[in-house]
């Protein structure tokens, strides 16, 4: 029997992950939470915030922890996306945790799921488009856009993923080295956090389970994606986003 197309829509929610208290971004991050940290002119929660409206997302929930109020002033007057802050005041749930916590403000869609801190150059078709015509949640719990360790800038791991011709994942051996580091943009399905702990966990202990499960894919990333983790590496991504302008 033929397997019927599905209907490729885009998530018209997202969330984005803010509040990390971005330790190895020192002494930057000593008086302002990294999501605030500017790259070429712009915060990096911005750069992300703009990819998603650009993506036609509607609503998107940002948790905050370290500087909260920080964060929460410089989103009031933001109208695209919408915001709904998920408050981690109290306490920091980890990359997991603090989804499990949003659940009931996403809803029961799919959505995209961004770190604030991720930032890339698109290819010809933007990334986010392209994570949306791959994602089946028929056969996915979990969708990662993933980059080429060779060419990511500001990236010196031993990578993070594995990818199969048909897109499946399988996490890096300990000691091994994988060709792909995820870029921390992923469309996640709430299916994916049915007994989830409570508190505070990694989201990777969730990809392990979708991977054993034989749903957790991957997009590879088209164009150039910068890890900016420290405060040397602004620079290497603004050099890239200025080369790229030319």
């Amino acid at each position: 029997m033929t397997k019927q197309p599905h209907t490729r829509s885009a998530p018209r929610t997202a969330m984005v992950l803010a509040a990390g208290k971005g330790e190895r971004m020192q002494p930057l991050t000593l008086r302002m939470p990294k999501p605030l940290i500017a790259v070429d002119g712009k915060a990096l929660l911005d750069h992300v915030l703009d990819r998603l409206a650009e993506a036609g997302v509607e609503r998107t929930v940002v948790n905050v922890h370290y500087l909260a109020d920080q964060i929460e002033r410089h989103l009031a007057g933001r109208k695209k996306p919408r915001i709904v802050i998920s408050d981690e005041r109290e306490r920091l749930l980890d990359t997991g945790g603090g989804v499990v916590k949003a659940l009931d403000k996403i809803g029961h869609e799919p959505f995209f799921h961004v770190n604030s801190d991720t930032i890339w150059i698109d290819g010809v078709k933007p990334n986010l488009e392209r994570l949306t015509e791959r994602f089946d949640a028929a056969d996915m719990d979990a969708l990662l856009l993933l980059a080429p360790v060779t060419t990511s800038i500001g990236y010196s791991g031993r990578g993070d993923f594995l990818m199969r011709p048909d897109g499946r994942l399988e996490r890096r051996a300990e000691r091994a080295v994988a060709p792909f580091v995820y870029a921390g943009a992923a469309i996640l399905t709430p299916e994916l956090f049915k007994g989830a702990p409570e508190g505070a966990f990694s989201l990777t202990r969730l990809f392990d389970q979708a991977q054993n499960t034989g749903r957790l894919y991957g997009v590879r990333l088209e164009g150039v994606w910068m890890h900016v983790g420290t405060p040397e590496a602004i620079a290497l991504a603004e050099a890239a986003i200025k080369t790229s302008a030319v």
